[in-house]
């Protein structure tokens, strides 16, 4: 993923804690065995802990044998995305006809070895957690390799253990450009209120506060 400097991380948290305000849902890629034929991507949530990213997959799927094939793989998640008309983008005092469009977005790419797990009670700990991540409120059966519902289940899946590599983290949301313009464009984003165009606009006044004036900013760092 391509990051130009103003679309990246003001600092190490940044990213942890919009992950933590998403339903944690992407996708998860795998190169393909054949290198003449297209990826796996899978949609998926995941449970970030202690540095792995945890989900499971049914046992029938067809990814097996190109995951273990795989040194590496990578699991992304999108959010807060935006449209932005071309007029939107216009610089202050010229025609509205000059903008140029581009899309607002958080991006995080998470780069990392796979280990399966098929051992009942390491799939049974993947399903604890996460259950304890996505349904804090409970209301669920106790995960157990003996017990009704999920231990007669487990067979038929397969867990994955997600070792973080590395993160790649993107926040695009204009801030190479002057505050009143992004003030601007975050006001009408509200206006129109379709889509995830609150999101946008709240993660664009986020880093306006964070960041100010690119250039006073860059200069600082």
């Amino acid at each position: 993923m391509f990051i130009q400097p103003w679309d990246a991380t003001i600092d190490a948290t940044e990213w942890r804690d919009w992950f933590a305000t998403t339903d944690a849902f992407g996708v998860l890629v795998v190169n393909n065995r054949d290198p003449a034929q297209a990826p796996l991507v899978l949609p998926s949530h995941v449970t970030l802990a202690d540095g792995e990213l945890l989900l499971h997959l049914t046992r029938p799927n067809p990814v097996w044998p190109h995951l273990e094939a795989s040194s590496e793989v990578r699991f992304t998640l999108t959010g807060d995305y935006a449209y932005i008309p071309s007029y939107w983008r216009a610089r202050a005092g010229g025609p509205d006809e000059d903008g140029v469009p581009t899309s607002y977005y958080a991006s995080v790419q998470f780069v990392c070895r796979a280990r399966i797990v098929d051992e009942p009670d390491g799939k049974a700990e993947i399903l604890a957690a996460q259950l304890a991540d996505m349904q804090p409120e409970g209301g669920y059966a106790e995960v157990a390799v003996d017990q009704a519902p999920y231990g007669r289940m487990l067979p038929g899946i397969r867990g994955i253990r997600l070792q973080i590599l590395r993160v790649e983290a993107k926040f695009k949301y204009d801030d190479h450009n002057p505050v009143d313009h992004r003030e601007r464009v975050s006001d009408r984003l509200d206006e129109r209120g379709r889509g995830l165009d609150a999101g946008a606009a709240m993660q664009q006044r986020r880093r306006v506060d964070a960041i100010g004036e690119w250039k006073t900013h860059r200069g600082r760092a």
